[in-house]
């Protein structure tokens, strides 16, 4: 993987940050796009690109993409971790503004950035792609319906786009970590996280160190069989 060029989305922290520090100690060359600059530049090591970029607007993206590309190489890696939680309540109470931009981020920003990358992966013939959904996209979380029902659609794109790269060297899967203890955690009531962790049998949270270990595998060029496929991070809440 050394000297290939990776794009990280939401690399500031949580997973995203794990990721971009695993990626670096394999030699690699990271973009980190998130929509803070503040907390981006801060978190930004050695032979880290801050980009400023706002996933849920594509225009954000393309320029995210064409900063990379004057900076950077074109990537080989996208690993697209940006995310939110939202607001934990029943859906009959569910605000509409919370819905939209729940789903603007997590589901329809999967697909902008993809939809950017993939052909430029598709001109150099290769490519690695990791979208991050949530064992909540797999089992449902109850008061939670904006953020189970975009993450089950962050693993439905993962497979139709894996099954339309599948001729080519261009790996695209998705990780459904379990709960861990990252600034997302702020979204949520305590309620809420009593009850995830209640869910997972090791008894405790994902370290995103662990997390890290398996998307930086699935991006990697070992990852030469696996596309279209769902790896398990949730600790054996679900099995399936």
């Amino acid at each position: 993987m050394k000297d290939q060029v990776a794009i990280v989305t939401g690399g500031a922290q949580g997973i995203g940050l794990a990721v971009v520090t695993r990626l670096l100690a394999e030699g690699v060359r990271v973009a980190s796009w998130d929509m803070n600059p503040q907390r981006n530049a801060e978190a930004a090591a050695e032979g880290v690109l801050p980009v400023t970029c706002d996933v849920a607007d594509y225009a954000s993206v393309e320029a995210a993409l064409a900063r990379t590309l004057e900076a950077l190489d074109p990537p080989q890696i996208l690993v697209n971790s940006a995310g939110i939680a939202g607001p934990n309540m029943p859906v009959a109470d569910y605000g509409l503004e919370d819905w939209a931009r729940i789903v603007a981020v997590n589901l329809t920003g999967t697909f902008h950035v993809n939809r950017a990358v993939v052909p430029g992966m598709r001109a150099q013939g290769y490519g690695r792609i990791l979208n991050i959904a949530s064992v909540a996209g797999k089992e449902g979380n109850p008061n939670a319906c904006a953020y189970s029902a975009s993450k089950a659609g962050v693993i439905g794109f993962t497979k139709s786009l894996g099954k339309e790269l599948a001729d080519m060297d261009i790996a695209v899967n998705c990780v459904t970590p379990a709960a861990a203890r990252t600034p997302i955690f702020d979204q949520m009531s305590q309620e809420h996280i009593d009850y995830m962790l209640s869910k997972i049998p090791r008894g405790r949270f994902l370290e995103v160190e662990e997390a890290a270990e398996m998307i930086v595998w699935a991006v990697s060029p070992a990852n030469s069989f696996t596309t279209g496929a769902v790896f398990d991070l949730s600790g054996g809440r679900a099995t399936y």
